[in-house]
């Protein structure tokens, strides 16, 4: 007697190694996909139609579901704004020479940092930001310009404003402190200093790799770019007119023009034209985005050339469209109360021509003509035929 498949695997007879084969092959019946699924015989992916045929066991379905940390990470990513994109660029980019990373970190500082002295005079430095590319920049140029591995933590803060998250970065050791402030210049010659920082240090920023790392800094805590596919903006706040006024004289010793506006108790540093735009993203080093924003640039430039043309087109064939119907009523009026042949010389040819050819150029009308003439000549004697039919009908008319 020959047993089938199906019935050696029933009568217990199949080796457990055999059963993933069998399942593939469609030996096993579907009641026993919970069990081979236990025993790891179900491929990884045959157990999505396991767990829709209700085979999987409840307290198995977790591993093949969806990961939802990393959905979430695609959707951000998905959802990141442009700015976003380019500050996440800037955040991995890490000066090597130590005094480019001062200069950055300076910058980073002077718009988002600040210093608290406690009752005991014990001194901490604070950075907030609601970006977390910024958040790990500042942590990664701490840790390399100043070989802080202890004593800086990371808060995370929820339902900050317009229910933003707020990155909150401190470092509580007070020696590390004062070297910080030291490196920064931000100590005064008694060694004091304020709990507002004040802007930058000239010495910081003397070398041209210098002012474009202070400027990235800068940017990174608290700066934006809007959609370039809806308008070009880059703008920096600044807390006063001494920061914004060094950083608009920084960025303009590379060539954009950057202005200054106030707008409520900030300052901005602000540039509108779309090269300028381009040209800072270079002097920051987010190139990346730079390529990104200059495609985007490309296309809409074609866009608008294509639009200008076509709106021109349409503007010009509507002209030339009233013109002809004018000039065809004006000499439809001259043959109902005037002979063409009464017409002067070259007239009656032209009348008759825009009649027979309502859709023709000035330039068409011309060449048809024997001798042809231009397109001045056809323009002249077509006006002369309005005037004749306005000074008509200002006789019928009485006047």
């Amino acid at each position: 007697m020959i047993y089938t498949n199906k019935q050696l695997y029933r009568a217990g007879c199949v080796p457990k190694n055999c059963g993933t084969q069998l399942y593939r092959v469609g030996c096993v019946p579907k009641n026993r996909g919970t069990q081979l699924y236990r025993a790891g015989h179900v491929p990884k992916n045959r157990r999505t139609q396991l767990y829709r045929a209700g085979h999987v066991p409840k307290n198995r379905r977790t591993p093949i579901r969806r990961c939802t940390r990393c959905s979430d990470l695609r959707k951000a990513e998905a959802n990141m704004s442009f700015s976003g994109e380019v500050k996440e660029e800037l955040s991995r980019l890490i000066p090597e020479a130590r005094h480019c990373q001062l200069a950055e970190l300076a910058a980073i500082t002077g718009m988002c940092g600040s210093v608290c002295i406690s009752a005991s005079g014990r001194w901490s430095l604070k950075f907030h930001t609601e970006n977390i590319s910024v958040a790990r920049k500042c942590f990664t140029l701490l840790q390399k310009t100043f070989n802080i591995c202890s004593g800086v933590s990371v808060r995370l803060h929820k339902g900050g404003k317009n229910g933003t998250q707020i990155y909150t970065l401190l470092v509580r050791d007070h020696e590390s402190v004062k070297n910080i402030l030291r490196a920064l210049k931000l100590l005064d010659e008694e060694g004091e200093v304020a709990e507002q920082v004040s802007p930058a240090n000239q010495l910081l920023v003397q070398k041209s790799c210098c002012r474009r790392a202070f400027i990235r800094g800068a940017f990174l805590a608290s700066g934006s770019i809007s959609n370039p596919e809806r308008s070009y903006h880059f703008e920096i706040a600044c807390t006063s007119q001494e920061r914004a006024r060094q950083l608009g004289a920084l960025i303009h010793a590379f060539g954009p023009d950057a202005k200054i506006v106030q707008r409520k108790k900030y300052f901005i540093v602000y540039i509108k034209e779309g090269a300028q735009i381009v040209d800072m993203l270079n002097i920051m080093g987010a190139h990346v985005s730079l390529m990104n924003l200059e495609n985007i640039r490309i296309i809409r430039d074609m866009r608008n050339t294509v639009n200008r043309k076509v709106n021109c087109e349409a503007a010009n064939i509507n002209k030339t469209v009233g013109a002809a119907v004018r000039q065809m009523e004006d000499i439809r009026y001259l043959m109902e109360h005037r002979d063409v042949e009464t017409l002067p010389e070259g007239l009656a040819d032209i009348a008759l021509l825009r009649l027979a050819h309502p859709d023709a150029s000035l330039k068409e009308l011309g060449e048809m003509l024997v001798p042809p003439i231009g397109k001045s000549g056809v323009n002249h004697r077509l006006r002369k035929l309005s005037r004749l039919a306005e000074d008509s009908r200002a006789r019928q008319g009485g006047i």
